[in-house]
């Protein structure tokens, strides 16, 4: 059995379902320049509308101090609509006379977005007259928003208490996709954890070391390792003053049976620009003047090979910089491979984290991995292995 209840667990004809959804997307020029969240929230509210549950929308959208016309759900809204293919009613706001006069208006199957939660000071506060505010205008409590689970806002943690509670199909996936990677993975496990900083990641590292088998460290924090090691690693990015945290991780590393993997060569330039002049050097070879900025094709192909013995990959940032060719090499050739092993069934890979969704978007991969997280800060938290306050909240 779950530990947490879902819909499956709910009968929603006829009641007011206030859904906390994720609408937290880019909008350029009055525009979604990007609808990922918009599309992952469709399954929970089709559920719920097809049978006869009114669906009541809460979400933040950006940090307002306050209320501003510019953070406004509105707009959103209305893409929402669009996306859905059925209409979404709008208040202006989510608590009050306002939302409840639009409550009261639903018939069952109807949709009603209520305005941004981050209007109002108790939400963030997790304020229990504010809680008790958006409690008044639904039944139950449905969260479908993961993504906002590492906070423990009113609308995320506080109504969970004080409404009959489950998870959406978003939460739902995300939270058996994550079980997967690390919580009861099929072994052997393989963490692939890039990005620009150590000091970043110390948590996630320390956390990782004693649940994977394999840990694969590339980007610019892969350079602390190597100059932890002694190596000259030029003018790259580097936190020398983490050398020594370094040092300790890996011996962590040994310590737990985990084996670790860093660049053994890489591609290096004298400047950060598209198609400059490059070469491919061995980790020791670096000159004082070039900078390490992607992995070089003995790492991909180390890195590959050991890949095809693993049962589980979880990844969290890329190789390289992946925005400028050609150090986009060693991202997009490891996720075409571990997208290659995902479809043949020889593997289950979960990936997550803002830098790791577009590099394996660019690497044209982004539909074939098992399961990628929009999350965020949540996902990180949850590879820390903190608890999540909106997961724990919807426990059974």
């Amino acid at each position: 059995m779950r530990s947490f209840r879902t819909l499956d667990d709910l009968n929603p004809a006829g009641l007011r379902v206030l859904v906390r959804v994720d609408l937290n997307v880019p909008v350029e020029n009055g525009v979604v320049s990007d609808a990922t969240r918009l599309e992952r929230i469709l399954p929970t509210i089709r559920d719920i509308a097809s049978r006869g549950g009114k669906v009541i929308l809460l979400a933040h959208f950006g940090r307002p101090k306050g209320r501003d016309p510019k953070e406004s759900l509105g707009p959103i809204a209305a893409a929402l609509a669009g996306h859905l293919g059925q209409p979404v009613a709008f208040a202006a706001n989510c608590i009050g006379s306002v939302a409840a006069a639009a409550v009261a208006a639903m018939q069952p199957g109807d949709v009603l977005c209520l305005e941004n939660t981050r209007f109002h000071a108790g939400e963030e506060k997790n304020d229990p007259a504010f809680v008790a505010a958006l409690a008044a205008l639904g039944d139950v409590y449905v969260n479908d928003a993961f993504s906002a689970a590492h906070r423990a806002h009113a609308s995320t943690e506080g109504l969970a208490h004080v409404l009959p509670a489950c998870a959406g199909r978003t939460m739902q996936a995300e939270l058996e996709a994550l079980d997967k990677a690390l919580g009861k993975p099929a072994r052997p496990v393989m963490a692939i954890v890039g990005g620009a900083k150590v000091s970043t990641k110390l948590e996630l590292l320390g956390n990782l070391v004693s649940k994977v088998d394999v840990l694969v460290i590339g980007g610019g924090m892969a350079n602390t390792f190597l100059s932890a090691r002694g190596l000259d690693v030029g003018k790259s990015l580097c936190e020398h003053d983490l050398v020594a945290t370094a040092r300790e991780i890996e011996v962590k590393t040994k310590a737990a049976g985990c084996e670790i993997m860093l660049p053994i060569d890489v591609l290096a330039a004298k400047e950060f620009k598209a198609h400059p002049g490059h070469r491919i050097a061995d980790v020791s070879d670096i000159s004082a003047d070039e900078m390490i900025l992607d992995a070089g094709p003995k790492s991909i192909e180390a890195v590959i090979a050991r890949l095809q013995t693993m049962r589980t990959l979880v990844w969290n940032g890329p190789f390289g910089a992946f925005e400028l060719e050609p150090f986009d090499t060693a991202t997009v050739a490891v996720a075409k491979a571990a997208a290659a092993l995902t479809r043949s069934g020889k593997l289950v890979s979960v990936a997550g984290g803002g830098d790791t969704v577009s590099a394996l978007n660019h690497a044209g991969v982004g539909d074939d991995m098992t399961y990628i997280s929009t999350a965020g800060g949540a996902f990180l938290e949850w590879m820390e292995g903190k608890p999540l306050p909106g997961v724990e909240a919807l426990k059974r």
